[in-house]
């Protein structure tokens, strides 16, 4: 092995866990298996005999790290503060230099995501595109009502079942490069738009952005973005990882902005740790520090300037250079929901790494209590992983289903229509969860049911 990345950490990092167990309620797999090696104190134990010198990396070990949610309940329980996240994505990382894993066909579908299609933008939109056209011709439909799937294996007809829909419009369509401030401009920001959410939900981008501006920041919008390299940290390519950091650092200079601001929890609770990654490059850890500090969660950016109260006389005419792009089914359901002004019974679902990664946990709730005809139920094990865990879903589909399940019956308990989430991993999950399972429940961000309030108190 060329590299051990266990054994070139921080010893103090590696040593902190004092085997107490308290994370152990905490931990979906450890609570579906009552398995030792499946608990966060069992990985760490395997962690530290491989920083010690006392075990090489194995096809079990591997095996039990790719198990792993990587949800971090267990941070949010550690009395001792340990940082399972640099843990977990540096045994990944191990796991991936050892070479355990490798087969042709794992390293084809690695190269093809991973290291090519996830590394330029313009390359996962013409995925999305192609997708979409098989969408929109009325292939998919076809496909499906021919029967044509049963001939596939049954794996890869559920991958397909999960296939997301790719929206008619990506975020630069949507959104324009500067968007003004309504009102007195108090602010300048920067909207990462992501990967994922550029494609299935770029929607909830151009509601952000709306929202921004209505609390008084000028929005720029960068046309030509990248993947804030979350995906490959938490899958093991840690120089990948690296690699567009330094791209984001180059693209947009953290200093000319009073906040960078993301609104999927998973890539935020990445893109605070860039001086992590790249604390021991002298050219960028400066930048990267600065970075850091500069990033901020959607909810936590509007938590710390204060929400402009949702009223009537919204100046609505200032953002037509997002709004104009609206679809017109969607101006009459926000003109019908005026009509109406019937109390919507929302819960809300908390990401992973919004909550367990940033703790951002009061913010979202304030969000939705500051909505009118809004009524915010708590759900039981708010916090509890969906199952969605960035591609825990695609590679642990059993685990997957079963958190799924879990969380769906609570959601239902609550009596709520609507389920609110600040990540689009969750909410493809959910999605896909309640059309299985033939459930009326509208899936949505807490921040479009904000723009969607703005929209409806305009004159």
């Amino acid at each position: 092995m060329s590299q051990s990345f266990l054994k070139g950490l921080d010893y103090s990092v590696v040593q902190q866990c004092m085997h107490c167990g308290l994370c152990l309620p905490t931990c979906p797999t450890y609570d579906a298996t009552k398995l030792e090696r499946n608990s966060p104190r069992g990985r760490i134990a395997l962690m530290r005999s491989i920083a010690d010198g006392q075990l090489d990396a194995t096809r079990a070990f591997a095996d039990e790290m790719y198990f792993c949610l990587g949800c971090l309940a267990c941070m949010t329980a550690c009395p001792a503060g340990v940082n399972y996240a640099e843990l977990f994505e540096n045994a990944r990382a191990e796991a991936e230099a050892s070479g355990v894993l490798r087969s042709p066909k794992r390293n084809l579908i690695r190269n093809l995501t991973l290291k090519w299609l996830f590394m330029d933008l313009n390359r996962l939109q013409l995925a999305g595109r192609l997708l979409r056209l098989y969408q929109q011709l009325g292939l998919e439909a076809l496909v499906r009502r021919l029967g044509l799937l049963r001939l596939l294996p049954k794996r890869l007809q559920e991958l397909e079942a999960m296939t997301p829909r790719i929206l008619p419009e990506f975020s630069a369509d949507l959104i324009a490069p500067l968007t003004p401030a309504v009102g007195h401009k108090r602010y300048r920001v920067v909207l990462l738009t992501g990967c994922v959410q550029d494609l299935i939900f770029s929607d909830i981008n151009r509601d952000t952005v709306e929202v921004l501006s209505r609390n008084h920041c000028e929005v720029v919008t960068p046309q030509d973005q990248l993947c804030c390299g979350s995906l490959h940290a938490h899958n093991g390519e840690y120089e990948l990882a690296r690699q567009l950091a330094r791209q984001q650092l180059d693209r947009i200079p953290p200093g000319q902005f009073d906040a960078i601001i993301t609104n999927a929890g998973g890539c935020g609770s990445h893109l605070k740790h860039y001086h992590t990654l790249l604390g021991d490059d002298p050219i960028y850890r400066e930048r990267a520090a600065i970075w850091d500090r500069k990033i901020k969660d959607i909810h936590e950016w509007l938590g710390e300037i204060g929400i402009e109260p949702v009223q009537s006389g919204s100046q609505n005419g200032q953002f037509d250079k997002v709004s104009d792009k609206v679809e017109d089914k969607v101006k009459d359901k926000v003109k019908d929901k005026v009509k109406e002004e019937v109390d919507e019974v929302v819960t809300y679902h908390e990401s992973c790494h919004l909550t367990h990664g940033q703790k951002i946990t009061r913010q979202p709730r304030d969000i939705l209590r500051a909505i009118p005809n809004l009524k915010l139920v708590e759900l039981p094990e708010s916090a509890w992983c969906c199952g969605s865990a960035g591609i825990y879903n695609i590679v642990q589909p059993e685990m997957a289903n079963q958190l799924l399940e879990r969380k769906l019956k609570h959601i239902q308990s609550t009596g709520a229509t609507t389920v609110a989430t600040g990540n689009p991993g969750c909410l493809l999950q959910l999605i896909n969860g309640a059309a299985a399972k033939g459930m009326n429940l509208k899936v949505v961000h807490p921040i479009t049911l904000l723009a969607e309030a703005y929209r409806c108190s305009a004159p």
